[in-house]
C-alpha cells in the first residue's frame, strides 16, 4: 500500500489541508494513520461521502442522480426532494424533512446574524406560534424575523424552479423585514435596494447608486450559465454579499437564495450552521484569493444535510 501526505491528498481531492486533517481525525478516511504528528493517507482513498465516478461530479457538488459506489452513497433528485418538501408542508406533517429544514435553516441563519433566540425557541414558534423564555427579555424583532423567515422558506419552495430575478430577491427581503422596527424607518427601504452606504465585516460594499446596475449584471451573468455547479452558486453568494444590496438582511436573503438554487439545480442543499460561522465569514472574505475555505465550509454543511436525508430514509432510487 502506498501512502501520501495531507498536502498531496488535499490537492488530489480539491480540499484544504485543514479539511483533510479533520476527516482523518474523525476516522472518516479508512486506512489513514499517524506517524508522530503526520497523517499517512492511502493513495487510493476517496473523499468521505463524496465517492463519485468523475471529478466533474465532485466539483458539481454531488449533482443529484442515482449513483451507487462500494460505500453505497446515494444521491437523490432535486426535483423529487422539492416534491417531498411541498407534500409535507401541504399535509402539515410534523417531524419530517420539511419541518427539519424550516427550523434548521431559520435558526442557523438568524443566529449567524445575531439573533438571541435558541433553537428550541425557534422550534416552539414554528410548531405552536408561541414562545417561552426563562432567560430575560426577548427582542421582538428576533421573533418577527423568525416567523417571517418561515414564510420565506415556503416562498423559495414554491418558486424554486423559477429563474432567479431581482423581483424574487426583493420579495424575499420584503417578506423577511415586514413588521420589524426597520420597516418603520422611512430611509430603510424594505423590499427595495439600500439608500445609505454600508459596510460588511469592516469592508466597503457597493454604493447605493450602483446597486441596481450591479445586481442586473450579476443576475444576467449567473442566469446565462446553463448547468450551474455548487461553485457557481457559492460565487453568486459571494458577489451578492459584496454588493450588499439591502440596508440589512443581506446574509439571510443570500443564504435563502443558495438553498433555492440548490433545489433548482439538483444539488444537495446545505445549511450553514452557526458553528461554521467564522469559517463562513473567512471564506466569504477570502473567496477571490482562496476558494477552498468557503467551498469546504459549504460542503461540510452539505454532508450534514445528507445525514438528514439518510435519517429520513429519503432514497428515491
Amino acid at each position: 500500500m502506498r501512502y501520501i501526505s495531507v498536502a498531496e491528498t488535499a490537492k488530489k481531492w480539491g480540499l484544504t489541508d485543514r479539511m483533510v486533517r479533520r476527516y482523518c481525525s474523525e476516522g472518516r478516511v479508512p486506512g489513514a494513520f499517524m506517524t508522530g504528528k503526520t497523517w499517512n493517507i492511502p493513495l487510493d482513498a476517496s473523499p468521505p461521502g463524496r465517492v463519485l465516478p468523475t471529478a466533474s461530479e465532485i466539483s458539481d457538488g454531488l449533482c443529484f442522480r442515482i449513483v451507487r459506489s462500494e460505500r453505497e452513497d446515494v444521491k437523490i433528485s432535486g426535483i423529487d426532494l422539492l416534491s417531498i418538501l411541498k407534500e409535507e408542508r401541504n399535509a402539515k406533517l410534523k417531524g419530517g424533512i420539511y419541518h427539519k429544514v424550516q427550523i434548521g435553516l431559520t435558526y442557523n441563519s438568524n443566529h449567524i446574524e445575531g439573533s438571541k433566540l435558541t433553537e428550541d425557541q425557534t422550534r416552539r414558534i414554528f410548531e405552536t406560534n408561541t414562545i417561552g423564555t426563562e432567560d430575560g427579555d426577548v427582542d421582538i424583532d428576533d421573533i418577527v424575523e423568525t416567523v417571517n423567515h418561515f414564510r420565506c422558506i415556503d416562498h423559495i419552495i414554491d418558486n424554486a424552479e423559477k429563474e432567479l430575478t431581482e423581483e424574487m430577491i426583493k420579495t424575499l427581503h420584503l417578506m423577511l423585514k415586514t413588521g420589524t422596527s426597520d420597516s418603520g424607518r422611512s430611509w430603510f427601504k424594505v423590499g427595495d435596494y439600500k439608500l445609505r452606504p454600508n459596510e460588511v465585516g469592516g469592508e466597503e460594499t457597493c454604493h447605493p447608486a450602483d446597486v441596481g446596475r450591479k445586481m442586473k449584471e450579476l443576475l444576467n451573468e449567473y442566469n446565462s450559465i446553463s448547468s450551474k455547479t455548487v461553485d457557481d452558486i457559492i460565487d453568486f453568494h459571494h458577489r451578492f454579499e459584496r454588493i450588499h444590496p439591502f440596508q440589512d438582511g443581506n446574509g439571510r436573503v443570500g443564504r435563502l437564495i443558495m438553498f433555492k438554487e440548490c433545489l433548482s439545480n439538483g444539488i444537495v442543499p446545505f445549511i450553514v450552521g452557526e458553528e461554521y460561522r467564522w469559517y463562513y465569514y473567512r471564506g466569504l472574505k477570502e473567496w477571490e484569493m482562496e476558494r477552498g475555505f468557503l467551498r469546504d465550509t459549504c460542503l461540510a454543511a452539505q454532508d450534514e444535510f445528507r445525514k438528514w436525508l439518510a435519517y429520513f430514509e429519503i432514497d428515491l432510487s
